[in-house]
């Protein structure tokens, strides 16, 4: 009778640690993203974070998810996957809004345009330049928006489909070690 007590205390154990399991490994790869996306949003400021980290995790990721069509692998890691791909989304999002508002809120706009205005000056008047019409230079963007991406990502799916299971299986490798 206590060695059936035993089993059973046993069996509810080993179910419990693997689900506690199974939910770290789910949500552990989320974590680290909390503090990032609090810390980017409350001060609306995204220059430590790089967007080409969400890129190489998106591809993996999605790598993994076409890896299962091929050859199976536990649930838990799918799961994990998905969550990881609307994570760096919501990442890509939060970054490309901020760095957008920051753009636009460092370029200086002018209704009557300044060519307009030069071209209506005398040429023998010294130029005198007004601190507001100034442009502020702004450093080319950094977050992945341009139609080059989309033919990249489009390229890079077409491939997918064409290749054969070995292939997969070395993408596979790649995009778990880029993790």
């Amino acid at each position: 009778m206590d060695e059936v007590i035993m089993d059973q205390i046993m069996y509810v154990a080993h179910q419990t640690v693997s689900w506690i399991a199974s939910v770290a490994i789910i949500f552990g790869g989320v974590v680290p993203y909390i503090p990032q996306y609090r810390d980017i949003r409350r001060t609306q400021n995204a220059e430590g974070f790089s967007t080409y980290v969400c890129l190489v995790l998106l591809v993996a990721n999605i790598l993994r998810i076409l890896f299962r069509f091929g050859r199976y692998f536990e649930t838990p890691l799918l799961w994990q996957s998905i969550i990881m791909i609307i994570t760096m989304l919501i990442m890509l999002n939060l970054c490309t809004n901020v760095r957008m508002a920051t753009e636009l809120n460092t370029k200086r706009r002018s209704f009557t345009g300044a060519k307009l205005y030069d071209s209506l000056q005398p040429r023998c008047a010294p130029e005198s330049t007004d601190s507001k019409d100034e442009e502020i230079k702004v450093p080319k963007r950094l977050f992945l928006d341009d139609a080059r991406c989309q033919v990249l990502a489009a390229h890079v799916l077409e491939l997918l489909f064409k290749m054969r299971s070995s292939l997969i299986e070395v993408l596979w490798l790649s995009g778990s070690c880029c993790e």
